[in-house]
Protein backbone atom coordinates (compact mmCIF):
# COMPACT_ATOMS: atom_id res chain seq x y z
CA UNK A 1 0.00 0.00 0.00
CA UNK A 2 1.16 3.58 -0.80
CA UNK A 3 2.54 5.49 2.43
CA UNK A 4 0.57 8.51 3.44
CA UNK A 5 2.47 11.79 1.73
CA UNK A 6 1.50 15.05 3.91
CA UNK A 7 -0.70 16.19 6.79
CA UNK A 8 -3.21 17.28 4.26
CA UNK A 9 -3.76 14.66 1.84
CA UNK A 10 -4.67 15.33 -2.05
CA UNK A 11 -5.39 19.28 -1.01
CA UNK A 12 -6.46 20.41 -4.59
CA UNK A 13 -4.83 16.95 -6.45
CA UNK A 14 -6.83 16.31 -9.54
CA UNK A 15 -4.98 13.06 -9.89
CA UNK A 16 -5.35 11.18 -6.31
CA UNK A 17 -5.44 7.68 -6.26
CA UNK A 18 -8.64 5.35 -5.68
CA UNK A 19 -6.67 3.58 -3.06
CA UNK A 20 -4.95 5.34 -0.42
CA UNK A 21 -3.36 3.56 3.14
CA UNK A 22 -3.93 5.76 6.19
CA UNK A 23 -1.98 3.48 8.32
CA UNK A 24 -1.30 -0.36 8.19
CA UNK A 25 -5.00 -0.95 8.41
CA UNK A 26 -6.89 1.98 7.49
CA UNK A 27 -7.53 2.68 4.27
CA UNK A 28 -9.94 5.17 2.12
CA UNK A 29 -11.48 3.53 -0.96
CA UNK A 30 -12.29 6.81 -3.16
CA UNK A 31 -15.83 6.50 -4.93
CA UNK A 32 -16.73 2.60 -3.57
CA UNK A 33 -19.89 3.45 -2.54
CA UNK A 34 -20.79 5.81 -5.83
CA UNK A 35 -22.68 3.59 -7.35
CA UNK A 36 -25.33 2.41 -4.84
CA UNK A 37 -25.44 6.02 -3.51
CA UNK A 38 -29.01 6.38 -4.44
CA UNK A 39 -30.24 3.31 -3.49
CA UNK A 40 -28.18 3.74 0.18
CA UNK A 41 -30.31 7.31 0.69
CA UNK A 42 -33.45 6.10 0.08
CA UNK A 43 -33.11 3.62 2.66
CA UNK A 44 -31.69 6.15 4.99
CA UNK A 45 -35.00 7.87 4.12
CA UNK A 46 -36.77 4.46 4.91
CA UNK A 47 -35.30 4.09 8.11
CA UNK A 48 -36.05 7.87 9.71
CA UNK A 49 -39.70 7.19 8.90
CA UNK A 50 -38.89 4.59 11.62
CA UNK A 51 -36.76 6.25 13.74
CA UNK A 52 -36.48 9.96 13.29
CA UNK A 53 -33.72 12.05 13.58
CA UNK A 54 -32.31 13.52 16.90
CA UNK A 55 -29.15 15.35 18.77
CA UNK A 56 -28.74 13.06 21.51
CA UNK A 57 -27.40 13.59 24.60
CA UNK A 58 -23.67 13.46 25.70
CA UNK A 59 -23.33 12.07 29.02
CA UNK A 60 -22.20 15.69 30.51
CA UNK A 61 -25.88 16.91 29.36
CA UNK A 62 -25.20 18.45 26.10
CA UNK A 63 -26.87 18.15 22.95
CA UNK A 64 -24.89 16.49 20.11
CA UNK A 65 -24.73 19.35 17.13
CA UNK A 66 -24.37 15.96 14.71
CA UNK A 67 -28.18 14.61 14.39
CA UNK A 68 -28.26 10.35 14.36
CA UNK A 69 -30.63 7.40 13.81
CA UNK A 70 -29.54 4.02 13.28
CA UNK A 71 -30.52 0.60 11.91
CA UNK A 72 -29.67 -3.11 12.81
CA UNK A 73 -30.31 -5.20 15.94
CA UNK A 74 -28.35 -2.71 17.78
CA UNK A 75 -27.40 0.57 17.76
CA UNK A 76 -25.42 3.63 19.22
CA UNK A 77 -27.32 5.56 21.66
CA UNK A 78 -26.11 8.17 23.92
CA UNK A 79 -27.78 9.84 26.72
CA UNK A 80 -26.81 10.99 30.66
CA UNK A 81 -25.56 7.37 31.67
CA UNK A 82 -23.18 7.14 28.97
CA UNK A 83 -22.25 5.53 25.18
CA UNK A 84 -23.31 2.30 24.71
CA UNK A 85 -25.54 -0.27 22.11
CA UNK A 86 -29.42 -0.78 22.83
CA UNK A 87 -31.50 -3.21 21.26
CA UNK A 88 -34.35 -0.49 21.43
CA UNK A 89 -34.41 2.97 20.34
CA UNK A 90 -34.89 5.27 23.42
CA UNK A 91 -36.96 8.11 21.65
CA UNK A 92 -39.65 5.49 20.37
CA UNK A 93 -39.73 2.65 22.88
CA UNK A 94 -39.35 -0.02 19.78
CA UNK A 95 -36.66 -2.15 17.72
CA UNK A 96 -34.25 0.23 15.99
CA UNK A 97 -35.18 -0.45 11.60
CA UNK A 98 -33.65 -3.38 10.21
CA UNK A 99 -30.19 -3.34 8.82
CA UNK A 100 -30.77 -2.66 5.07
CA UNK A 101 -29.31 -6.04 3.00
CA UNK A 102 -27.10 -3.27 0.56
CA UNK A 103 -25.75 -1.45 3.60
CA UNK A 104 -24.41 -4.54 5.20
CA UNK A 105 -23.33 -5.86 1.65
CA UNK A 106 -21.66 -2.69 1.22
CA UNK A 107 -19.73 -2.99 4.09
CA UNK A 108 -18.70 -6.15 3.87
CA UNK A 109 -17.26 -5.68 0.10
CA UNK A 110 -15.35 -2.55 1.38
CA UNK A 111 -13.98 -4.32 4.72
CA UNK A 112 -12.95 -7.14 2.38
CA UNK A 113 -11.27 -4.84 -0.06
CA UNK A 114 -9.36 -3.44 2.87
CA UNK A 115 -7.87 -7.24 4.17
CA UNK A 116 -11.10 -7.77 6.84
CA UNK A 117 -12.96 -10.27 4.61
CA UNK A 118 -14.59 -11.84 7.74
CA UNK A 119 -16.73 -8.51 8.47
CA UNK A 120 -19.99 -8.97 9.08
CA UNK A 121 -22.01 -5.99 10.54
CA UNK A 122 -24.45 -5.57 13.41
CA UNK A 123 -25.31 -2.44 13.69
CA UNK A 124 -25.05 1.12 11.67
CA UNK A 125 -24.93 4.85 13.03
CA UNK A 126 -26.46 7.08 10.62
CA UNK A 127 -25.61 10.74 10.95
CA UNK A 128 -26.78 13.73 9.42
CA UNK A 129 -24.10 17.00 9.37
CA UNK A 130 -25.74 20.24 8.87
CA UNK A 131 -23.28 22.94 7.52
CA UNK A 132 -21.02 24.00 10.27
CA UNK A 133 -21.45 20.76 12.37
CA UNK A 134 -18.22 18.82 13.54
CA UNK A 135 -17.54 15.31 15.17
CA UNK A 136 -14.56 16.46 17.41
CA UNK A 137 -11.64 13.62 17.67
CA UNK A 138 -12.58 10.48 19.71
CA UNK A 139 -12.38 6.83 19.59
CA UNK A 140 -15.14 4.21 18.59
CA UNK A 141 -14.36 1.52 21.46
CA UNK A 142 -17.95 1.05 22.50
CA UNK A 143 -18.31 -2.13 20.93
CA UNK A 144 -17.55 -5.79 22.54
CA UNK A 145 -15.77 -6.86 19.57
CA UNK A 146 -12.93 -4.52 19.17
CA UNK A 147 -11.32 -6.98 16.06
CA UNK A 148 -13.73 -5.93 13.78
CA UNK A 149 -13.12 -3.21 11.60
CA UNK A 150 -15.56 0.50 11.66
CA UNK A 151 -16.66 1.00 7.91
CA UNK A 152 -17.98 4.47 6.92
CA UNK A 153 -19.65 5.52 4.22
CA UNK A 154 -19.62 9.56 2.93
CA UNK A 155 -22.69 10.88 1.18
CA UNK A 156 -23.92 14.32 0.22
CA UNK A 157 -21.60 17.19 0.96
CA UNK A 158 -17.90 16.74 1.06
CA UNK A 159 -15.94 16.86 4.61
CA UNK A 160 -12.49 16.66 5.88
CA UNK A 161 -12.05 13.64 8.16
CA UNK A 162 -9.42 14.16 10.74
CA UNK A 163 -7.38 10.82 10.93
CA UNK A 164 -5.56 11.05 14.60
CA UNK A 165 -3.14 8.75 16.35
CA UNK A 166 -3.13 6.62 19.37
CA UNK A 167 -3.71 9.52 21.59
CA UNK A 168 -5.93 12.88 21.57
CA UNK A 169 -3.02 15.12 21.48
CA UNK A 170 -1.31 13.43 18.10
CA UNK A 171 -1.62 15.98 15.21
CA UNK A 172 -4.12 14.43 12.85
CA UNK A 173 -4.10 14.29 9.00
CA UNK A 174 -6.41 15.92 7.29
CA UNK A 175 -8.32 13.93 4.52
CA UNK A 176 -10.91 14.96 1.90
CA UNK A 177 -14.03 13.31 1.92
CA UNK A 178 -16.57 13.10 -1.18
CA UNK A 179 -19.94 11.98 -1.61
CA UNK A 180 -19.98 8.25 -2.39
CA UNK A 181 -16.43 7.38 -0.43
CA UNK A 182 -15.62 4.95 2.06
CA UNK A 183 -13.03 4.72 4.65
CA UNK A 184 -12.29 1.31 6.70
CA UNK A 185 -9.88 1.00 9.99
CA UNK A 186 -9.51 -2.17 11.86
CA UNK A 187 -6.48 -4.26 13.66
CA UNK A 188 -3.61 -1.98 14.92
CA UNK A 189 -5.62 1.10 13.63
CA UNK A 190 -8.67 -0.39 15.06
CA UNK A 191 -8.25 2.66 18.21
CA UNK A 192 -7.53 5.28 16.16
CA UNK A 193 -8.18 8.95 16.95
CA UNK A 194 -11.15 10.27 14.19
CA UNK A 195 -13.24 13.09 13.69
CA UNK A 196 -14.80 15.59 11.22
CA UNK A 197 -13.81 19.28 10.59
CA UNK A 198 -16.93 21.83 10.75
CA UNK A 199 -18.63 21.00 6.94
CA UNK A 200 -18.47 24.17 4.24
CA UNK A 201 -22.10 25.35 3.26
CA UNK A 202 -22.75 23.87 0.02
CA UNK A 203 -25.19 22.19 -1.51
CA UNK A 204 -25.24 18.44 -3.18
CA UNK A 205 -28.28 17.30 -5.56
CA UNK A 206 -28.48 14.00 -3.69
CA UNK A 207 -28.45 15.23 -0.29
CA UNK A 208 -29.54 19.12 -0.36
CA UNK A 209 -27.48 21.31 2.40
CA UNK A 210 -25.93 18.22 4.24
CA UNK A 211 -24.01 15.47 4.36
CA UNK A 212 -24.85 11.98 5.49
CA UNK A 213 -22.67 9.36 7.03
CA UNK A 214 -23.26 5.69 7.71
CA UNK A 215 -21.11 3.82 10.61
CA UNK A 216 -21.22 0.57 9.89
CA UNK A 217 -19.50 -1.99 13.36
CA UNK A 218 -19.73 -4.88 14.64
CA UNK A 219 -21.24 -4.31 18.07
CA UNK A 220 -21.44 -7.94 19.76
Amino acid sequence: MPSVPSEDLFADDPAEPSTLALGMQAVLLRGFALAQAPQLLEEVRQVVRQAPWRHMQTPGGKAMSVATTGCGPLSWVSDRRGYRYAALDPLTGKPWPALPADFAQLAHAAAQEAGFAAFVPDACLINRYAPGTRLSLHQDRDEQDLAAPIVSISLGLPATFLWGGATRGERALRVPLRHGDAVVWGGVDRLRFHGVLPVAPGQHPATGECRINLTLRKAT
